[in-house]
């Protein structure tokens, strides 16, 4: 129930990450965010969702991940039309810059992710929301 002056709504997250503690650890930062986080445990899982017609706003990727790797999960997601929302990159994997930019990536975060990038990436979400709002 949220009221009219709370601002604008909460962005919905979407992890998708196999490792536990990595998962733990994003999730942790996403609530002191203040952000509506859902998680995938694979690429598939992840497409999944958006082919059940579910949306985010923002969704972090582990790249390599059982069943459909993050990179595959992004261009597959892509090629669905999802075009508004920003697809995040997160690997501590030397080549993982690469591969998520060529998949359709729109930021590629090395791991472990900061809680100010996280915040700086929700904050330009958050603006876009409300301007397209």
């Amino acid at each position: 129930m949220a009221s009219k002056n709370q601002g604008p709504a909460a962005p919905r997250a979407l992890v998708v990450e196999d490792i536990k503690v990595d998962l733990v650890v994003l999730l942790r930062m996403l609530r002191k965010l203040n952000c509506e986080a859902t998680v995938a445990h694979n690429g598939k899982e992840a497409v999944d969702l958006f082919l059940e017609g579910k949306t985010f706003d923002i969704v972090f990727f582990d790249k390599d991940m059982p069943v459909m790797t993050g990179p595959e999960a992004v261009t597959k997601i892509r090629g669905m039309g999802a075009s508004g929302v920003k697809m995040v990159g997160v690997s501590a994997d030397f080549g993982g810059l690469e591969a998520f930019m060529q998949a359709g990536a729109d930021v590629f975060v090395p791991k472990p992710m900061k809680l100010e990038t996280l915040d700086a990436m929700l904050q330009e979400v958050i603006g876009k929301k409300n301007m397209s709002g």
